[in-house]
């Protein structure tokens, strides 16, 4: 897809005030400036588009369609500008319109059509209709536009987004997630597709992977990856389900004055929570106690992590904390290390990348994530210097790369991972958000 000018905005002054204070404290090294400047600035000239409604349409990049999920992470960096400008916060306000627009059009679709054309990945056997570019359930889809509602919240005010397409969406994703905590039982949902690789499909005749039912946890078809789930429970996009219905219940009590979807959604992040401390944690010789990727309720178990977000990397991200704070240390010291068959070392990087891409390929998004996870900003600085290494000598970031050879990646546009590296940027040179964390 050729990368198109919207020219939503010109660059505002906010944006440029941030622009500035990089470049001061990176003066000494122009090409990490250089870098942010073009991942900064590119999703607004380029990903960003405003419709007739004053709802806001994000392109992924080189797809023609608007996933849930990445419209959301493209957009966080600019939650910083936003505090102080309302033409920002405006933008941000009008994404989160346009995602429960979808939401309400069908809550298990994961990626959008800019009008309803007709356009789809592929013709899948699934309850499509001509809104959807692609129709794969996956928790983390739900879960990412309630937390950027209560981000744009918390960060800059503004709660004109909390309307009644907001509240209509946000009772639809409380219905799947329920549903879908007895997939087994009460779930219609179904995807098949075919002529194509089995991670880019369900098993069973669509119904996907087979797991106990009421275990707390919410099952998922597919990874943020958009690969398919090997079991059906995705314990990061589980996490993230407790905090975004956390967020949501507060939005609830404190802005829409509905105490029954604060107490349904309380009651519902809860379940979940409990759901991951029981049947989420393993043991791994060497490490101890860990986190599963996916488990399925029967025993089974996946040890892996993935580049995509979220992920077991992204836990304190994601403002996830278990009962047990040493589980996650050893997580992440496990899929840090060849222990995670998706860690992979080369001459130019070592980090996390996927099953999606090629083996040996590592994903600036993990990179950035486990830069923003970092605990101290040597290592936060560390990553950036690798990250600033291996961008291909395109001054952007990529989807993925080769750990011998930064010239070979996959995809020459993605905004998902020019926003993380913003955002990894951004933290090391002091701005914050205000999170759920907070």
């Amino acid at each position: 897809m050729e990368k198109e000018q919207h020219n939503i905005l010109e660059i505002p002054e906010s944006i440029c005030r941030v622009l500035e204070r990089v470049k001061s404290v990176f003066r000494d090294e122009p090409k990490v400036y250089e870098i942010f400047e073009n991942c900064y600035t590119d999703t607004l000239r380029t990903a960003v588009k405003r419709m007739e409604d004053e709802s806001v349409y994000v392109v992924t990049g080189d797809i023609p369609a608007m996933w849930l999920r990445d419209s959301a992470a493209s957009l966080r960096p600019y939650l910083i500008p936003a505090r102080e400008d309302a033409q920002v916060a405006d933008l941000l306000v009008g994404v989160v319109h346009r995602q429960f627009q979808y939401i309400c059009i069908d809550p298990y679709a994961n990626a959008f059509n800019e009008t309803s054309n007709g356009n789809c990945w592929a013709k899948d056997e699934t309850e499509m209709n001509d809104w959807l570019w692609e129709r794969k359930y996956e928790v983390d889809s739900l879960c990412y536009p309630l937390s950027f509602a209560y981000l744009v919240w918390k960060n800059t005010g503004r709660t004109e987004q909390f309307d009644h397409v907001f509240l209509e969406g946000a009772w639809k994703i409380l219905e799947v997630f329920r549903i879908e905590q007895c997939h087994e039982e009460r779930s219609s949902y179904r995807f098949s597709r075919k002529d194509t690789y089995f991670t880019d499909t369900l098993s069973r005749d669509g119904k996907g992977a087979l797991v106990k039912s009421k275990t707390g946890m919410i099952w998922s078809g597919f990874r943020p990856s958009d690969d398919a789930c090997t079991y059906g429970y995705l314990v990061p996009s589980n996490m993230f389900a407790v905090t975004a219905l956390e967020n949501l219940a507060e939005i609830a009590e404190q802005i829409l004055k509905a105490s029954d979807l604060a107490e349904e959604a309380l009651k519902l992040s809860n379940e979940i929570y409990e759901g991951i401390e029981t049947y989420a944690i393993t043991r791994k010789e060497e490490y101890g106690e860990v986190y599963a990727y996916e488990v399925d309720g029967f025993g089974q178990y996946n040890l892996m992590d993935d580049a995509n977000v979220p992920s077991l990397l992204s836990m304190d991200y994601l403002g996830y904390h278990g009962r047990n704070p040493q589980v996650a240390v050893n997580t992440r010291k496990m899929i840090l290390s060849e222990a995670n068959p998706f860690y992979y070392k080369g001459e130019k990087a070592a980090g996390i990348g996927s099953p999606h891409t090629p083996a040996g390929y590592v994903w600036h998004i993990a990179l950035c994530m486990q830069g923003l996870t970092a605990g101290t900003k040597e290592e936060k600085k560390r990553i950036i210097d690798m990250l600033t290494a291996t961008d291909g000598g395109k001054q952007l970031m990529h989807e993925s790369f080769c750990v011998d050879d930064d010239t070979h990646y996959t995809r020459e546009w993605f905004a998902w991972a020019n926003a993380m590296f913003s955002e990894l940027v951004m933290d090391y040179c002091g701005y914050h958000l205000v999170t759920n964390n907070d």
